[in-house]
């Protein structure tokens, strides 16, 4: 994924399915500089890490 997908999936209001090596994630926010995103897995929000933007996979 890049910066710029990423950070239309946080503005939308929609439900867009997102993936960090095969676990459900949302992204809570985005670092366009040094392309990072801060995650949470889905069932767990305490599971919270940072990770390049390209690491994000979107689902379909």
């Amino acid at each position: 994924m890049n910066v710029h997908r990423a950070q239309e999936i946080i503005a939308t209001n929609e439900k867009i399915n997102v993936e960090l090596n095969g676990t459900p994630v949302w992204i809570d926010s985005v670092d366009s500089t040094m392309e990072l995103a801060r995650v949470h897995a889905e069932q767990n929000p305490a599971d919270a890490r940072t990770v390049a933007v390209q690491e994000l996979k979107e689902v379909h």
